[in-house]
C-alpha cells in the first residue's frame, strides 16, 4: 500500500470511525492520528491497519479496532501528566497511544515474544517514557503503584481486585468485563473505599489469563 493510501486511509479512519460514532477528545483523536497503526500490524494485514476491525497478531492475540482503542483512551480522561498501567501489552499500538496522551505508562505482557518485538518498536518511534514488564497483568504491578489509571486489554469475568487496590483514589480502571458470551466494556471510577461503574460499550476481547483473571 502507498504512502498516499495509507494517508486516505488514516483520514477515514479518523472521520467515519472516530468523529463519526462519538470519540470527541481532541487530545485522543490528535494521538490517534499521530500514531503509525500500520507499523504494528504484520504484513498479511498491514493493507487493513486502518479498517475498523480487529486483526490477529502474534501469540493468539489481537490488535484491537481503532474505534475500541480510542474509546478505551477517552475513557481515561487523560490530561497530560497521569501515570498508567496497561495490562496486555500485545502488539504496542494502545501503549504508544497512550505514550502520546499521559506522562509515564507501564505496560505488561505475559508474553515475552509480544513484549520484545513491542519494546523495539516502540523504541524505535522514540517513546522514552514508556516501561515494558513481562510478568502476569491480573496481578498489576505492585512496583509502579499506585497508578492514575489503569487499562486492561483483555476480557475478565470480573475486574482482579489487586488492579483496584492499586489504582489511585480519584483513578479510572478501564476494563472489558464478561466472557465468551457477551462482554461489556467499563469505566471504573475509584473514591476512596468506593467504585462507580459506567458502561460504555459492548465489546470482543481475548480473554484476560493469569492468576487473578
Amino acid at each position: 500500500m502507498s504512502v498516499f493510501n495509507l494517508e486516505d486511509a488514516r483520514e477515514l479512519m479518523l472521520r467515519k470511525h472516530l468523529r463519526g460514532r462519538g470519540i470527541g477528545d481532541r487530545r485522543v483523536l490528535e494521538a490517534m492520528a499521530s500514531v503509525p497503526r500500520e507499523r504494528f500490524i504484520g504484513d498479511p494485514f498491514r493493507e487493513l491497519a486502518y479498517a475498523d476491525r480487529a486483526l490477529e497478531i502474534a501469540c493468539g492475540q489481537t490488535i484491537s479496532q481503532p474505534y475500541i482503542v480510542a474509546l478505551m483512551s477517552e475513557a481515561l480522561e487523560l490530561k497530560g501528566e497521569e501515570k498508567v498501567l496497561e495490562v496486555g501489552t500485545g502488539s504496542g499500538y494502545q501503549t504508544a497511544v497512550l505514550a502520546e496522551l499521559a506522562g509515564r505508562v507501564v505496560s505488561i505482557e505475559r508474553h515475552p515474544q509480544l513484549s520484545v518485538q513491542a519494546g523495539k518498536l516502540l523504541a524505535d518511534l522514540g517513546y522514552a517514557n514508556v516501561s515494558l514488564v513481562c510478568a502476569d497483568g491480573t496481578e498489576g504491578w505492585a512496583e509502579g503503584a499506585p497508578y492514575d489509571r489503569i487499562i486492561v486489554t483483555a476480557a475478565a469475568v470480573h475486574c482482579p481486585s489487586p488492579l483496584v487496590a492499586q489504582l489511585r483514589d480519584g483513578g479510572i480502571l478501564v476494563i472489558p468485563i464478561g466472557g465468551p458470551a457477551g462482554q461489556m466494556l467499563e469505566a471504573i471510577h475509584k473514591t476512596g473505599d468506593r467504585t462507580k461503574v459506567i458502561s460504555l460499550s459492548p465489546c470482543r476481547f481475548v480473554p484476560l489469563i493469569g492468576a487473578q483473571a
